[in-house]
């Protein structure tokens, strides 16, 4: 009874139809961060039916303040795990699976195919995400881009919107960068906020750093509130995609 209960509220929401194809879609959100998880936690519990987690880092203790899923004790976890063991405890309908990996050229052929039906970009590193993004829009998959959350503290600021409307934001502005060479100049919905972030949204992109150990970051000041709110609605914005809300 309460498995056919815990979904009520989300049917009336987005009609029965509409919740039938949430249950029938599956999303690959890339990079769990401090968006990122809020999102695989939103999607998880709106009854998704099939998730998808990339991402290579293992959790710190610097980050513990963004992540709703985790604690001291897992310090040293690589995120995947970390995200996954606790959407399968608190969300049994949803079939979680993971790769610990770095989204490059190389692996991008695996970690789109088969095709979801949304990806969820959460990317902090310009490289990788502007391949994401362009792999994304080349293979016809509907994706869903966060711009810089950190440094900020503002919600009334958050705006959704294609790409080619960002303001305000330095990742947003440097992506857009990366894209133009792609020849992308539009196509993509993203999440951004257009508050002054004062220097501290933008994370270093070393291309040195090799792909087997990931990169080195610089600490950028954030509390979980505003990522948080970027992962959800990030959620929400796929959410409304697949139930086919205009």
């Amino acid at each position: 009874m309460e498995a056919e209960r815990r979904f009520h509220r989300v049917i009336d929401f987005l009609g029965e139809e509409g919740f039938r194809k949430v249950r029938g879609s599956c999303v690959t959100v890339f990079g769990l961060g401090g968006v990122g998880c809020h999102a695989a936690l939103a999607l998880a519990r709106s009854g998704i039916g099939s998730l998808r987690l990339v991402d290579f880092d293992r959790l710190t203790a610097t980050s513990l303040n963004r992540n709703p899923l985790a604690g001291p004790e897992d310090c040293g976890r690589s995120k995947v795990d970390i995200v996954a063991c606790s959407l399968r405890r608190m969300c049994p309908d949803t079939a979680v699976t993971t790769e610990e990996t770095f989204f490059h050229a190389d692996t991008a052929g695996s970690l789109l195919a088969p095709a979801p039906n949304a990806v969820i970009d959460a990317i902090d590193s310009l490289n990788p995400k502007a391949a994401l993004l362009e792999e994304c829009l080349a293979r016809g998959i509907p994706v869903f881009s966060s711009m810089g959350a950190s440094g900020r503290r503002d919600p009334g600021q958050l705006r959704t919107g294609d790409i080619s409307e960002t303001m305000g934001c330095p990742l947003a502005r440097q992506l857009r960068k990366y894209l133009r060479k792609r020849g992308i100049e539009e196509g993509i919905a993203c999440v951004y906020s257009i508050e002054p972030a004062d220097g501290h949204s933008l994370p270093p992109d070393h291309e040195d750093i090799t792909l087997r150990r990931g990169r080195v970051r610089n600490r950028i000041p954030s509390l979980i509130t505003i990522p948080g709110i970027f992962g959800y609605t990030l959620a929400g914005m796929v959410l409304d995609f697949i139930a086919g809300v205009e």
